[in-house]
């Protein structure tokens, strides 16, 4: 991955959505990549790059203003979860690479739709769909599933787990900090302080959607109204690791989770007290002493991963 490449993820964080609407080249497009390169969702073009393809399939999504690039590890830059996984599972590893300063509805939506043109596509008929998002990709692949069933695409039946590697379900403290800061700005009655806040509230649509977790184009449309939370399709079992800067509970990791993501949030609740998660409390690992990055390319996440994913289901 090129510096060009990893330039452009950020570049796309943070003004992704301007790129967009003013139809710039440096906004990225949603799209499989395989090695740092564009992969058409077409047979012949996916064939070539998996010539091994099982029916068993992995979809990596990425986070905010990075890439696909963010799974490798970093002593073993050829090496990711995907390729592990497909080494001692059989998956074939898919990468998703998009724009994150869209809206997190509107990536949902594109991938919903990309994925339907997959499963037409694949070499060999999918016969699982595994997902795993890490951060803001946990939430556009909520999005896209609950998109999914609402206009009934056939690919979400292939789907039986799903991963959430770090992803705030309820948003991410540091975000909503930033939206403070601007309310508290704009509010002093000088055009200095004014301008200042029309500065630091330059986030494009989707850090600003990553900050309470606004899945849907209503959560953005109608700001009023607080966002209801966004319940997880039925007949998929989530799975969330969940990482902690301390030991699991200690008052850094109730406090700061992994640094970016509070442990409450990556736990999908709302917070310490909550006593109805989104998720089976079960199903969610903590591992501890490791930070929001690194999750993304760990041993002991893999170790996680590669435990659950090796059972077969039903």
């Amino acid at each position: 991955m090129g510096k060009v490449d990893l330039a452009l993820g950020v570049l796309n964080g943070v003004l992704g959505d301007y790129l967009h609407r003013q139809n710039n080249a440096l906004a990225t497009p949603m799209g499989l990549y395989h090695k740092g390169r564009s992969l058409p969702v077409e047979r012949e073009a996916l064939r070539a790059a998996h010539p091994h393809s099982t029916g068993r399939v992995a979809l990596w999504v990425h986070g905010l203003a990075v890439t696909e690039a963010v799974w490798a590890f970093p002593s073993e830059p050829t090496t990711d979860y995907g390729s592990l996984l497909e080494r001692d599972a059989g998956f074939t590893p898919l990468y998703l690479r998009y724009n994150t300063g869209l809206h997190i509805s509107d990536n949902g939506e594109a991938l919903a739709h990309l994925l339907q043109r997959l499963v037409a596509e694949f070499p060999v008929p999918i016969t699982e769909l595994v997902l795993v998002g890490y951060s803001m990709g946990g939430l556009v692949l909520r999005s896209a599933c609950h998109i999914a069933s609402e206009t009934c695409l056939p690919w979400l039946s292939l789907v039986r787990r799903s991963y959430s590697i770090g992803v705030p379900h309820f948003g991410s403290p540091l975000e909503r900090m930033g939206t403070v800061v601007a309310q508290v700005l704009r509010a002093v009655p000088n055009p200095y302080t004014r301008l200042v806040a029309d500065v630091v509230d330059l986030r494009s649509s989707g850090v600003k959607d990553l900050g309470v977790a606004r899945l849907r184009r209503q959560d953005w449309e109608d700001t009023t109204s607080p966002c209801t939370p966004l319940l997880p399709p039925p007949g998929i079992a989530h799975h969330l690791i969940v990482g902690a800067l301390g030991q699991q509970g200690k008052w850094l990791s109730a406090m700061f989770g992994d640094g970016v993501v509070s442990l409450a949030s990556a736990s999908g609740r709302t917070g310490p007290r909550d006593t109805s998660p989104l998720f089976p409390p079960e199903n969610v690992k903590v591992v501890a002493g490791i930070d929001h990055v690194s999750l993304a390319h760990h041993a002991e996440v893999y170790a996680r991963l590669r435990e659950s994913l090796a059972v077969e289901v039903a």
